[in-house]
């Protein structure tokens, strides 16, 4: 009996996981798409900096994710 209860849990598991991945893809385009906005509404001066920090971010993330996966 203490099997079956096991898989279940991973089968359960398993089909919950790529609905995490969507609210956090969700949530990093979101991210985006606000700090975008605010970036937008400072000016150029300021987007130069802002840029190499969303991309490092999104690249930093990228790269988590991937290592993530590896496990």
């Amino acid at each position: 009996m203490g099997s079956s209860r096991v898989l279940a849990a991973d089968a359960i598991t398993d089909l919950l996981l790529p609905a995490g991945q969507l609210v956090i893809g969700v949530l990093v385009l979101v991210t985006l798409v606000v700090s975008t906005l605010r970036m937008i509404r400072r000016g150029p001066s300021r987007m130069g900096g802002a840029l190499l920090l969303s991309g490092g971010a999104v690249i930093g993330l990228a790269v988590i994710g991937y290592l993530v996966q590896l496990l």
